[in-house]
Order: C-alpha cells, then structure tokens, then sequence
C-alpha cells in the first residue's frame, strides 16, 4: 500500500437512474442520513435528484419521508 493510493478514502460519485459513475476512486461513500461509510462494493440506494447515497433502505425512505410530509 502507497501514501499515494487514492483508493483509500472517500470517492466522488455520480448518482443516476440504475447506477453511478465514480469521478474519483475511493473505497467508500458516506450516507446523507447516517453518516456510515459505505463500501462501493455495497452502494445499493441512493437518489439521483439529491445526489447522494443511502446506507439502506430504512435511510431511504427516511428521506423520502422527509421530503414527502
């Protein structure tokens, strides 16, 4: 492993309808609504209006609700 591995931290991503596209490399994302690090490997749900990524489904819908009263 190398100081200069840009695979050891947080990546930029772009969120679209079915999947996304990592603008810069990085192991992991962080969920809007409960700040856990998600793997990339595990990146399941996230919202392409809001761009940003959901660590389940429970943080999902807690959105959802948020943003449906």
């Amino acid at each position: 492993m190398n100081a200069y591995d840009s695979n050891l931290g947080q990546a930029t991503v772009h969120y679209g309808d079915g999947d996304y596209a990592v603008l810069r490399p990085g192991k992991f994302v962080v969920c809007a609504i409960s700040g856990k690090k998600i793997p990339l490997d595990a990146l399941r749900y996230w919202s392409p209006e809001l761009q940003e990524a959901y660590a389940g489904p429970a943080e999902a819908l807690q959105r959802w609700k948020e943003l449906n009263p």
